[in-house]
């Protein structure tokens, strides 16, 4: 069957359209992204201001036509931290769905993390032994860890590095006092969750998702994505630390020529540089590997799991 999963996350809003079937691999048949950017069409208490709604019902509708173009037979929507943490969340789900038909799933910061264990879990196999899961978004971080398909341990973070940017590093480039102040308050917060997945051992396989970290490690030396999706390409710790105090001291233009780095995310790569630092600092993981799938893929799996279960 064709399954369409629309993500409307912080940064973006992504439809992904695969051809899906029980105990097989989901294989991408079309991709549609639009850059909302939510996270920036905030009001002053953290609601989406009115513009953003107009927008938000647009993009959704657009992505139904397209989805309804593809032959989508199932389509999967959902909303992250955006919408979750908007004070106005219940009224702009309910016009969304009053205006185009279709009613967003929020998810929850845990829903998040294990979701996207579940799709590290599939892509990586048992052979992977215990996992530790990090993926940065537009509005929190997630990190997951455990042996089975469900983690032992998940927790959502309101790390995320559109989130940051937006109310931490004003100048561009930013001030160094506030890069530093922004370090000090990243590593507060991941250190408070440390212990919660400490005591479940040490991982035999550290990941890492999200397009925050696939930018990283291509800046690192990582393979480009044009050379394939079952490259290996990792994440080293050593390479990151170099690189964190030259993006904080370049402006946008000129991170976004960096290689891998796109002109919609360079104005995030700092707060994400600083984040992904302060994770496998803290976690002690001197290098993650990148995992091609994420929560879109794992919100597919689930379903094909139900469906065969049903």
């Amino acid at each position: 069957m064709r399954l369409g999963v629309l993500d409307v996350g912080s940064n973006t809003v992504h439809l992904l359209v695969v051809d899906a079937h029980g105990g097989a691999r989901p294989l991408p048949a079309f991709s549609h992204k639009a850059d909302l950017r939510l996270a920036e069409l905030l009001d002053a208490d953290g609601a989406i201001t009115g513009d953003g709604v107009d927008r938000l019902v647009a993009t959704v509708r657009e992505a139904l036509e397209v989805a309804e173009d593809n032959g989508v037979e199932d389509l999967l929507p959902f909303a992250t931290s955006a919408v979750r943490e908007a004070p106005n969340g219940a009224a702009v789900l309910a016009r969304v769905a009053a205006e185009t038909g279709v009613t967003l799933q929020v998810l929850s910061g845990a829903d998040e993390a294990r979701l996207t264990f579940l799709a590290a879990r599939r892509w990586f196999g048992w052979s992977a032994g215990r996992l530790l899961v990090f993926d940065i978004g537009g509005g929190s971080l997630e990190i997951a860890c455990g042996d089975d398909e469900a983690p032992d341990a998940a927790v959502s973070l309101p790390l995320g590095a559109g989130r940051l940017t937006g109310r931490h590093l004003p100048g561009d480039p930013p001030d160094p006092k506030d890069v530093r102040a922004l370090r000090r308050e990243v590593r507060t917060g991941i250190a408070r969750v440390v212990g919660t997945f400490s005591r479940l051992g040490p991982p035999d396989h550290a990941v890492a998702t999200s397009k925050t970290f696939k930018q990283l490690a291509r800046l690192c030396g990582a393979a480009r994505s044009g050379e394939g999706l079952y490259v290996q390409r990792e994440l080293p710790l050593d390479a990151l630390r170099e690189w964190v105090p030259e993006l904080a001291a370049l402006p946008t233009g000129q991170r976004a020529e960096l290689p891998g780095v796109s002109a919609g995310r360079a104005p995030q790569l700092v707060a994400g540089a600083l984040v992904a630092e302060a994770a496998m600092d803290l976690f002690g993981v001197r290098a993650l590997e990148i995992c091609p799938w994420a929560l879109r893929e794992g919100v597919i799996l689930r379903r094909l799991d139900h469906l065969r279960s049903a």
